[in-house]
């Protein structure tokens, strides 16, 4: 039996039904119309705090802070893509959803490679691209391929529900999910007939002399 193509999807707005959600619900009406499974995990309104450079992952495996954090990483290596979404505050993503994604990006050991990541971004007025180009970062440093649609991964709205009024950053959204179950699909097409490409040894250098 093929295996299913699996999607973890991290929303970072402390509101479980607002315009942050609504753009992410179109993604999953597509993941579902295309058989791929998701789980949706609500991170806005939890307690999570940030890095504090202790080291204690390299030794533990796990983040020293026994948290939600710890629990998405199982979910994370067992997925084929992550989808990162976040509101706009200040120009830049929910401090909660940076603090658990630095966490989790560099906490876990395992091999992040051509999982597929996408992120999507929703303001009233302006900041997403800011935003959007934060949180791709988390997956160019990690070997992961970006997801792109036609626009970028934005959809705006101020009030709970005023999204829906954005029909062209919903269709975006909608073509961002079609867009990742391919590449996702082409990886893993990829994986079973070439294999996986040749990994360069890290070579570690510090800009201090």
């Amino acid at each position: 039996m093929e295996k299913k193509l699996r999607v973890l999807i991290l929303n970072g707005s402390p509101r479980a039904k607002g315009n942050t959600a609504l753009a992410l619900k179109e993604m999953e009406s597509v993941f579902g119309e295309l058989g791929v499974e998701y789980e949706d995990i609500l991170l806005g309104k939890l307690a999570i705090r940030g890095c504090m450079a202790c080291g204690a992952c390299s030794k533990l495996g796990r983040c020293v802070h026994d948290d939600i954090v710890n629990e998405l990483a199982a979910k994370f290596e067992a997925a084929d893509g992550l989808v990162i979404g976040s509101p706009v505050y200040y120009g830049s993503a929910n401090g909660t959803l940076v603090s658990a994604l630095q966490r989790l990006f560099y906490s876990t050991r395992f091999d992040k490679s051509l999982k597929v990541g996408a992120s999507v971004v929703c303001a009233r007025r302006s900041g997403c691209t800011a935003t959007f180009d934060e949180l791709n970062k988390f997956f160019t440093i990690s070997s992961m391929p970006v997801a792109s649609s036609r626009y970028w991964n934005n959809i705006h709205g101020g009030a709970p529900g005023e999204a829906e009024a954005d029909a062209e950053g919903r269709a975006v959204a909608r073509q961002l999910a079609r867009n990742m179950v391919f590449l996702m699909q082409s990886i893993a097409l990829g994986r079973e007939n070439l294999g996986l490409p040749k990994e360069e040894p890290r070579a570690w250098t510090n800009f201090i002399r």
